[in-house]
C-alpha cells in the first residue's frame, strides 16, 4: 500500500506535508488524494519532525491544509528512446507541438550520475564549423563543451542557431545522417518567441524527424525550466549510453538554469550565499555538466549558451558555469556596437583544443601571434583615442593597421541571417585552412595597401586579391 501524507501547510508552491509512518526520499513524487493530476516533488526535510517540504508543480489552488497526498515512491521520468525524435516535450515528458501524445515503450528517471571515471573519454580531434572566428581562435573539441557567454542582445542565440545550422544543416549528409548523431535541444528560460523560431528552423531544414527538443520557456514555473534541463540530459544519455549514438546537445540559456535553481532555493526560504545565490549552485552546475560527457564509444559535445548579467563576466553563476567550459566564445558589447560581427571578444574568449597537439603547429603559431598582435594594438587603442593614429611610431602605425585588418578579417555574414540581410549577404562558410593562410598573410603585410573597408564580411583572402 502506498504512505500517505497529510498537508499541515502551505506556502506558495510549497507544501509541507506530514508522514507518520514510512518517510519519503528525496525528489519521490506525491499525488494529490483527491486530484492525482497535481502532483508535488519531496525537496527537503521541514523543521518539524517527519514532515517534508515538497514543491507543487502545478497551481497550488487545488491544495488544502488536512488532504492528503500519496508517495509514489518513484522519482519523475521521461519518455526516451526513437519514439521521441521529431517530438517537442516539456520537462515533464508532456508533448507541447500539439501533436498525439508519445507512444514511448521506456521511461527513464530525469535525475542521474556522472558516468564512471574510467568510462569518461576525452577526445583531441576538432570539429570544424566554418565560422572563422570560432574555428581559427576558439576551436571545439569533439565531445567537449563550449560556451557561448555574452550579455543581452550581443548575438549569443544567432551564434547558437548558425552552429547548429554549420554542423547539422549544412554537414547534414556527414554529420547526421551517415554519423549516427541524434541533436537534442534544450531551451531553457527563452522566450517563446525563439523557440518556436528553433522549431520551424528544424522543421524547413528537414531536421526536426531526426531531432528531440525540451522546452521550459521564460513564463513558465521556475520547476518547469530547471527540470527542462534534467529532463534534457536524461534523453542525451540515454541515446549515448543505450542506442550508442553520438549526441550534439544544444542549451539555451545555461544561465536560466542556475537561475531556476536559485527561484526554487527562494521558495525554499534557502540562506542565500554571499553574492545572493543559491548555497547549492556548485553542486547543481556540477551534477548537470558531469552527465554531460563522452564516452570511449559514443561522443557528446555540448554547445550551451550562457547570459551574463549585467554584462559582468565575474558573475558568480557565470564562473560556475565556466569552469566546465573546454570552449569559452565571449561576446562583446563594444566590438558588437562597431558592427563587427561576430561580436566576440577575442582576448576574452579561450580553448583547451588550441594546442599544438590538437590543431598542428601552423594554427597554434597563427593563433597565438595573431592573439598576441591584437593585445598589442589594444594598448595603443587609448593613445589613438588621445592624439590620432598618425603619433603612433611607424612600427606601431603597422601593428595596429594589421589588427584592425584581421579583426575586420574575423567578421563573416551568416546563413541564419539571410532573411534579414537580403541576397548581397549570403551565409558563407569558411574551411580553416582557409582562414589560416588569410590571417598568416595579414599578419606577413602581405596586404598593407589593401583598403581597411574591403577585409570587412568576406569569406577567404583570396576574395581581396581577386
Amino acid at each position: 500500500m502506498l504512505d500517505r501524507g497529510k498537508i499541515i501547510a502551505i506556502r506558495g508552491q510549497i507544501a509541507e506535508v506530514f508522514f507518520p509512518k514510512a518517510q519519503p526520499k528525496a525528489h519521490d513524487v506525491l499525488l494529490l488524494e483527491s486530484d492525482t493530476s497535481v502532483k508535488a516533488e519531496v525537496v527537503a526535510s521541514a523543521s518539524e519532525a517527519n514532515t517534508y517540504s515538497c514543491l507543487v508543480f502545478d497551481r497550488a489552488d487545488n491544495l488544502e491544509r488536512g488532504a492528503y497526498m500519496i508517495n509514489t515512491g518513484n522519482t519523475l521520468q521521461i519518455p526516451v528512446g526513437k519514439a521521441i525524435l521529431g517530438r517537442v516535450m516539456n520537462g515533464f515528458g508532456n508533448t507541447v507541438d500539439g501533436k498525439e501524445e508519445i507512444a514511448f515503450e521506456i521511461k527513464k528517471p530525469i535525475y542521474g550520475h556522472a558516468p564512471e571515471f574510467e568510462k569518461i573519454e576525452a577526445f583531441r580531434e576538432t570539429i570544424e564549423t566554418g565560422i572563422k572566428i570560432i574555428d581559427f581562435f576558439c576551436p571545439i573539441l569533439k565531445g567537449g563543451k563550449i560556451g557561448i557567454l555574452g550579455g543581452a542582445g550581443v548575438g549569443k542565440t544567432v551564434m547558437l542557431t548558425e552552429m547548429m545550422h554549420q554542423l547539422m544543416i549544412q554537414g547534414s549528409d556527414k554529420n547526421i545522417k551517415s554519423m549516427n548523431t541524434v541533436p537534442i535541444f534544450a531551451g531553457v528560460g527563452e522566450r517563446t518567441r525563439e523557440s518556436q523560431e528553433l522549431i520551424t528552423t528544424l522543421t524547413e531544414s528537414g531536421m526536426l524527424p531526426f531531432s528531440t527538443v525540451i522546452l521550459g520557456s521564460m513564463g513558465e514555473h521556475a520547476a518547469a525550466r530547471f527540470l527542462a534541463a534534467q529532463s534534457a540530459v536524461t534523453i542525451a544519455e540515454y541515446f549515448r549510453d543505450d542506442l550508442k549514438s553520438n549526441v550534439l546537445f544544444f542549451m539555451d540559456n545555461a544561465f536560466r538554469f542556475a537561475q531556476a535553481g536559485n527561484e526554487l532555493a527562494m521558495m525554499m526560504k534557502s540562506l542565500p550565499s554571499e553574492d545572493g545565490y543559491q548555497p547549492t549552485l556548485f553542486s547543481e552546475l556540477a551534477q548537470f555538466h558531469e552527465r554531460l560527457v563522452s564516452t570511449s564509444l559514443n561522443t557528446l559535445t555540448t554547445i550551451e549558451a550562457v547570459y551574463i548579467p549585467n554584462d559582468d563576466v565575474l558573475d558568480q553563476a557565470v564562473q560556475a558555469i565556466f569552469s566546465y567550459l573546454d570552449s569559452a566564445v565571449v561576446f562583446s558589447r563594444d566590438i558588437y556596437q562597431q558592427n563587427l560581427l561576430p561580436a566576440v571578444d577575442v582576448l576574452a574568449s579561450v580553448s583547451t583544443a588550441l594546442n599544438p597537439a590538437i590543431v598542428g603547429e601552423d594554427h597554434y603559431k597563427a593563433a597565438t601571434d595573431a592573439t598576441a598582435l591584437i593585445r598589442k594594438a589594444e594598448s595603443l587603442e587609448r593613445i589613438v583615442a588621445l592624439v590620432g593614429k598618425s603619433e603612433l611610431s611607424p612600427e606601431d602605425r603597422v601593428i595596429y593597421e594589421r589588427a584592425k585588418k584581421l579583426r575586420n578579417f574575423m567578421t563573416q555574414d551568416l546563413f541564419v541571417l539571410e532573411a534579414q540581410m537580403g541576397p548581397q549577404h549570403p551565409g558563407k562558410l569558411v574551411p580553416c585552412k582557409d582562414t589560416i593562410r588569410g590571417v598568416k598573410a595579414i599578419m606577413a603585410g602581405e596586404l598593407d595597401n589593401a583598403e581597411l573597408e574591403q577585409f570587412l564580411y568576406i569569406g577567404g583572402i583570396g576574395e581581396i586579391k581577386a
